[in-house]
């Protein structure tokens, strides 16, 4: 899968998936800007480095018009960025509920939602547009420490397979990848606690994924001839899980 000349924005592409994610599309000749929360990832010209909390429409508008002034268009939009946290609903004080879902929410789902509007406008611009959510399995299996999580990725991939239906008439495609446990620093604690031989033996294989591995499904969905699979939901969590 080559993407010579393609211009591709990665939201929370600084480290572990989104990384890998940015990595595999340079390796393959794109041309990437890196979104981070704060401050701008290091990466090496011609490929540009934006930043901004996905949280804050005004700051999304922002670095979604420098990557594409910097880009000179946009062809990809990866979806990445996410928080996990975990809380108790059976401990935690109402105030402490309500900030962690209002804080997931506006993380998880409605800034991939503010992200895609804004760069819809360019991905028509391009004539064979691309829009890949990394999701969770989350979404499918639901996250019994992770509420919020579980149900921001799970209206991810809503808003993905509603997107594809809207935008396919318009020449946009909208793929939705949903890892598993992979190895990143967001999944150390609980892979390094008592909890991670569990965790891998969730799977068959008898591990984790890698980000790597992840990266491959998006650039599956992010690449010329996959048009037909847009408003798929691609597991790529080792048969951990499997939907029916």
């Amino acid at each position: 899968m080559r993407f010579d000349g393609k211009r591709v924005l990665v939201t929370g592409g600084s480290r572990g998936i989104g990384h890998a994610i940015v990595q595999a599309f340079l390796s393959e000749g794109a041309h990437v800007a890196v979104h981070s929360s704060r401050q701008p990832a290091p990466v090496d010209s011609p490929h540009v480095a934006v930043a901004g909390d996905i949280a804050d429409p005004a700051a999304v508008e922002r670095f979604v018009v420098e990557a594409v002034d910097r880009l000179g268009g946009l062809d990809v939009l990866v979806n990445n960025a996410g928080v996990y946290d975990e809380l108790d609903p059976l401990t935690a004080t109402y105030d402490e509920w309500q900030r962690h879902w209002r804080r997931t929410i506006d993380v998880d789902l409605l800034g991939p939602a503010w992200v895609t509007f804004c760069a819809l406008p360019h991905l028509r611009a391009s004539g064979r547009g691309k829009v890949v959510n990394v999701g969770s399995r989350g979404a499918s299996r639901g996250e019994p420490t992770a509420v919020a999580y579980g149900a921001a990725k799970a209206g991810l991939t809503a808003m993905g397979q509603s997107l594809a239906q809207a935008l396919a008439p318009h020449g946009v495609s909208v793929g939705n990848v949903l890892p598993g446990f992979i190895e990143t620093d967001m999944a150390a604690h609980i892979l390094d606690s008592p909890a991670g031989d569990a965790v891998r033996a969730q799977s068959p294989a008898g591990r984790v994924g890698r980000p790597e591995e992840v990266a491959q499904a998006v650039l599956f969905l992010a690449a010329d001839g996959s048009e037909w699979s847009t408003g798929a939901v691609l597991d790529v969590n080792g048969a951990s899980y499997l939907r029916t």
